[in-house]
């Protein structure tokens, strides 16, 4: 049966209120259900548990899953009633279930790809406004209408002439290009990334970043095909650009080298504890231009990546992620020297932080103008949770120790001389 055409509101009312309007909403209302059922048994079936996967979600509507397979239900419930009645209910539901499907797909895919910016949600907001709009104009049959309009309105670049439609559409096409290239890379990212730990995270963050860029090179050309640019004009951009990287570019091209540099040789990795000109913490992130390192103050540096290339920089767990770290204590000359560093040694090792192997190590160090000098020397496997903490810790253990058993921590001593005049 063919599907005539509604173009009126009136015509609109009439063919909702016909009995064949109640059998496509019970239609649809199964293929909600259907879709319901099938997105929830995928969810379950499925391993990763990500909140921000884009097929999945945080739960079954706020995936892309389920309104894919609601709209390919509702196509075939269209193609079943098509041949026996009119349809006016799916009319509506198909361009609305288009619609809904574009926006959750371009949010989901923006969100996993970028952070939450003002720019991204000003993109997320146009998505929604364009797709319902496109809607609207579709469902009312004037998308056609607007489109012959617009279709007329052109003007030449050189010797290719273009149209106010053949604009649009090459500028949506290229939305819908770049964003299945963003979809495909965080994909990607997410299975590299999954499970890696250590220099196997650098590794794939390097593959990870590089399949990025490719994807969106090769979205980026084929968007400008679907504009209607010829590639081939390209060579003169490509040519500038060349010279550009050359003068003004180079520090922001020796720091994009320099961030695959690092990841592929994998001399620094993410959770490295590291010093670098005179500030020290651990690595939290390896972007492409720069690194952020985050001291255990909780402040953050941003460092550009040449800089890591060019300079001195100490690693503090490139090889082993134990880090050593010492407290002084000053004690009498009279006092039992062996007591002493027993006693010290013992208030190193009754913090569980303290690692047994290789143990504390207490050695005299200093004949001091007032006292004796001890070094107790210790080594910790975890600096990320603070070392000011635990070395409190172990000096008031020390301070209760030798207090307990009568040693003296001497205070400063000073023998003035006076003359008679």
């Amino acid at each position: 049966m063919s599907d005539p055409q509604i173009t009126d509101l009136e015509s609109w009312i009439a063919a909702l209120a016909k009995p064949g309007a109640l059998k496509e909403l019970a239609a649809l209302a199964l293929c909600v259900t259907l879709a319901w059922a099938l997105a929830a048994l995928a969810g379950r079936a499925r391993v990763s548990r990500d909140k921000h996967s884009i097929l999945f979600g945080r739960n079954i509507l706020d995936g892309v899953l389920f309104p894919i397979v609601l709209l390919s239900l509702a196509y075939v419930a269209r193609a079943l009633l098509l041949r026996s009645m009119p349809l006016a209910v799916f009319k509506i539901a198909i361009p609305v279930l288009i619609a809904l499907l574009v926006i959750r797909f371009a949010v989901k895919v923006l969100r996993a790809a970028f952070q939450q910016t003002p720019l991204v949600r000003l993109l997320e907001r146009s998505i929604s406004w364009i797709a319902w709009l496109a809607m609207v104009l579709w469902v009312s049959g004037l998308l056609p209408v607007i489109l012959e309009e617009l279709d007329q309105i052109t003007w030449k670049i050189g010797g290719a002439s273009m149209s106010v439609r053949t604009l649009i559409e090459g500028t949506l096409t290229a939305g819908v290009v770049l964003i299945v290239s963003l979809w495909i890379s965080s994909g990607i990212e997410e299975r590299l990334l999954r499970s890696a730990t250590g220099g196997e995270l650098s590794l794939r963050k390097a593959l990870s970043n590089a399949t990025r860029a490719l994807l969106m090179f090769v979205g980026l050309l084929v968007a400008l095909s679907a504009v209607g640019i010829n590639l081939s004009a390209l060579s003169v951009l490509g040519g500038a650009i060349g010279v550009g990287v050359g003068f003004g570019l180079q520090k922001l091209a020796a720091n994009y080298v320099s961030g695959f540099v690092i990841l592929a040789e994998r001399s620094m990795r993410i959770g490295d504890n590291v010093r670098v000109d005179g500030f020290e913490g651990c690595i939290t992130q390896i972007n492409a231009r720069y690194t952020v390192i985050r001291s255990l103050a909780g402040r953050e540096s941003i460092v550009p990546n040449e800089m890591l290339i060019t300079s001195r920089v100490e690693n503090l767990s490139l090889a082993d992620a134990r880090v050593w770290q010492f407290t002084l204590v000053s004690v009498a000359y009279d006092s039992d020297v062996a007591l002493v560093m027993q006693l010290l040694k013992q208030s190193a090792l009754n913090q569980a932080r303290v690692l047994r192997d290789p143990e504390p190590s207490v050695s005299l160090s200093l004949f001091g103008a007032d006292g004796l000098e001890f070094t107790v020397g210790y080594w910790i496997a975890d600096p990320e949770n603070g070392s000011l903490n635990l070395k409190s810790l172990i000096n008031l253990d020390i301070l209760r120790a030798l207090r307990e058993n009568g040693i003296e921590i001497p205070y400063p001593q000073r023998v003035l001389h006076t003359r008679a005049h």
